[in-house]
């Protein structure tokens, strides 16, 4: 099964944890190189009341024997989102000359903190959530100009945010949408393109090459739609699929036993690619607004 396009999930540590774990030894069956004398309860001790409470156990579950679950995967997540919540709120109730500050101090800290936590050996909770509370600061911030700008869009694009990640959730579960190769290689060629044309675009904008707001997207139209319009639909769409092959990354997880501690890996990959849809949806609704 394909492990997700978000680089979190393609890590030697999150792929080599969705191995299959090897086989139990079958009862009464020595280790190789020993010979097998087989398991006698009266040679432990246990009585035969005592044996028979062990049968009558429920068989120990994921969790009892430290193996990665949905509910850990959706409890991690649950804490990552509440930190984003968080931090926003503190740029969105501060001074706006802070919120501007702390904004830059979110990006670029959200960034250098997604770039450890992605090639961290082991997942670290605290650096986890750390990334998600600066990524809070980064989008509340921009929420805050955005929604200042064009009353609105910021509510609209957390409830666009919830609604896409709902639907993707709902047509993976059903079974109607999967991460094939082929998708894959689309995916992976348009994300490619993508991020070149934003790549570009920020470098026209700080050298002042464009002075349009959102760069070459608001400055070039076709057929008098901004082209932002376009690329805004596109990296939401792209989004969205990162999301159906983040589910199949954690789909694979739990299903091959990885350990317990890689649901912070999970929830880590969700918290990135939420953030960068709900930039995309509420950029797009910005745009749209402006050429009301």
């Amino acid at each position: 099964m394909a492990l997700g396009g978000n680089p979190v999930f393609n890590g030697k540590n999150f792929r080599g944890a969705t191995q299959a774990p090897p086989a139990p030894q079958a009862y009464g069956q020595a280790p190789y190189g020993q010979a097998q004398t087989g398991w006698n309860p009266a040679q432990q001790g246990m009585t035969q009341d005592q044996l028979q409470d062990m049968y009558n156990r429920p068989a120990a579950g994921p969790a009892d024997t430290g193996r990665m679950t949905y509910d850990d995967v959706i409890m991690k997540t649950a804490a990552c989102l509440g930190a984003v919540v968080a931090g926003a709120a503190v740029t969105l109730v501060v001074a706006s000359g802070l919120a501007y500050l702390l904004m830059i101090v979110g990006a670029l800290g959200g960034f250098v903190l997604a770039l450890v936590n992605t090639f961290k050996k082991q997942p670290s909770p605290p650096l986890i959530l750390a990334y998600a509370a600066l990524e809070g600061l980064f989008l509340g911030g921009l929420t805050r100009i955005l929604d200042g700008m064009f009353p609105g869009v910021g509510l609209q694009a957390v409830i666009g945010t919830l609604s896409v990640f709902a639907v993707t959730l709902v047509l993976f579960k059903n079974g109607k949408v999967r991460a094939t190769p082929k998708a894959m290689r689309f995916f992976m060629i348009a994300t490619i393109g993508y991020a070149v044309f934003a790549l570009i675009n920020m470098v026209m904008m700080w050298t002042g090459a464009v002075d349009s707001p959102f760069g070459l997207r608001t400055s070039i139209q076709i057929f008098g739609i901004p082209l932002g319009v376009f690329i805004g639909v596109l990296a939401i769409g792209l989004a969205a699929f990162a999301l159906i092959m983040d589910f199949t990354s954690i789909e694979a997880g739990v299903r091959s036993g990885a350990p317990q501690r890689f649901s912070w890996t999970a929830a880590f990959g969700l918290t990135v690619t939420l953030v960068w849809l709900y930039v995309e949806i509420i950029r797009l609704l910005a745009i749209l607004r402006g050429e009301e």
